[in-house]
């Protein structure tokens, strides 16, 4: 039996004695490099790695090789670099390595509440989580609390920029459970918590206050995972966030499960309360960098496969789109659709390199994230007007400040896709009211000023 087999059989013996969860998360990235001299040498992901699989799954990995090859072994678990290393030094003769391989998982079938709306997008799941170096470890975290709601890390705290892939994890967690388990499961954003608490609010004085906020804590109090989507937008919302800290306190001392994303760390959070910010540390924050080239490329050819330019494309053409689109998953997605819609007029035999640069001429040149950011627009306002972006996001209101920081908000709005609210947010917490105030009077110079219409014009060329 060569490897490549044998470890397939050793797989298939240990797939049926643990959890889909507990597979995906420890045995799915595993690579069996050697065996010699009665040790059998196995490649891991990850530091973790070799803790978990030494502490909780040895015998297991002992059992299943004995079945297979009626042979005792012992077991080194190591990471890429520590292989390299053997490599040099010749203590470890490069092999093949084991090709990746794919299980069908089965969802176990549960009763439950028919009634209960989760709000969880059933097509978002692990299996259509592309992972690389850049969110490994958050899948990872990800796998353990759905195998182990409310058990282990708790609050699971999800951080990154806009566009990699947070939502999409939360929800395949979330469908995770919902498909293992009989718990209810909540997905929310801190936007549908707060118009929620508003309610109560806004029925005070109805006679029926008491039944909307009974509603209200049913929804959120009564659920056994709680996944809230953008919690930085409970900034400047100071009675919603006296709300939700006393929801959350609810539901961790019931040892229920919390999953919470933000653009940004704990620490960073600093217009949110200190006590919010300090029960979000208890458990295992986690961030999520922007995806690196060869994640880019395996995202890339996931969506194409399904695309009827699948057998068309080049793989030139998909290193070209990985190559210009570096920031996020939805550019990624958003030159997809560019180049199947261009693809649908042209009708071409083969979707070629030069086909591409033509389909994608405008889109790779016009990066929104990358060239028109809002930290890009607050940098060149603060350079021309020879202020700091810390100025701009102050509470200062002199003319000398207030004004550049209203272009700077002007700018924001019409040069890229990010919300009212996250334009606020980024001017240190301001609401979107503020935002559309700024908006509307640098719309209204504009048509009788033309020196801000230049200076406008400079600040872009700046860019």
């Amino acid at each position: 039996m060569g490897e490549k087999d044998l470890w397939q059989a050793i797989l298939d013996e240990i797939y049926p004695e643990v959890n889909s969860a507990s597979f995906h998360a420890w045995f799915n990235d595993l690579k069996l490099i050697k065996i010699e001299n009665n040790k059998v040498f196995i490649q891991v992901p990850m530091e973790i790695h070799k803790r978990i699989l030494t502490t909780n799954y040895y015998n297991l990995i002992d059992d299943a090789f004995y079945k297979v090859t009626n042979h005792n072994y012992e077991f080194e678990f190591l990471l890429k670099e520590e292989i390299e290393t053997k490599t040099e030094e010749k203590i470890l003769p490069n092999v093949d390595n084991v090709d990746n391989f794919k299980v069908e998982v089965k969802k176990e079938e549960k009763e439950r509440d028919e009634t209960w709306e989760s709000n969880l997008i059933p097509e978002l799941n692990f299996d259509n989580y592309i992972v690389g170096d850049s969110n490994r470890l958050a899948k990872t975290a990800g796998m353990i609390v759905a195998e182990q709601p409310g058990k282990v890390h708790n609050p699971l705290f999800i951080y990154g920029k806009s566009g990699l892939g947070k939502t999409h994890l939360m929800h395949a967690i979330g469908n995770y459970i919902v498909a293992h388990s009989k718990k209810k499961v909540l997905y929310t954003t801190s936007e549908m918590f707060k118009d929620d608490y508003i309610n109560i609010i806004n029925n005070e004085n109805k006679g029926n206050n008491i039944q909307v906020a009974a509603d209200f804590k049913k929804k959120y109090r009564e659920v056994d995972v709680l996944i809230i989507d953008d919690i930085q937008y409970l900034v400047g919302a100071e009675k919603t966030q006296q709300e939700f800290f006393h929801t959350f306190n609810a539901l961790h001392q019931a040892n229920k499960q919390i999953i919470i994303s933000s653009d940004r760390s704990p620490d960073d959070l600093k217009l949110l309360e200190e006590r919010l910010r300090s029960r979000f540390m208890w458990g295992l924050p986690v961030d999520i960098y922007p995806p690196d080239f060869e994640l880019r490329c395996k995202i890339l050819k996931a969506k194409i496969k399904n695309m009827s330019i699948s057998t068309k494309i080049d793989e030139n053409v998909i290193e070209y789109i990985a190559n210009n689109c570096q920031n996020d998953v939805r550019f990624l997605e958003g030159a997809l659709n560019r180049l199947m819609a261009y693809t649908a007029m042209i009708v071409p035999d083969k979707v070629d390199l030069n086909f591409a640069i033509e389909a994608l001429a405008d889109f790779v040149n016009h990066n929104i994230y990358t060239k028109s950011s809002i930290e890009s627009i607050q940098k060149a306002v603060a350079d021309y007007f020879k202020i700091t972006v810390d100025d701009l996001k102050g509470k200062k209101r002199s003319a000398d400040i207030a004004y550049p920081r209203q272009i700077a908000m002007y700018l924001s709005k019409t040069l890229t896709e990010e919300t009212l609210n996250r334009i606020g947010l980024e001017f240190g917490g301001r609401d979107h009211s503020t935002v559309i105030h700024a908006c509307d009077k640098i719309a209204s110079d504009l048509k009788n000023n033309k020196g801000l219409e230049q200076q406008i014009k400079d600040i872009q060329n700046k860019m």
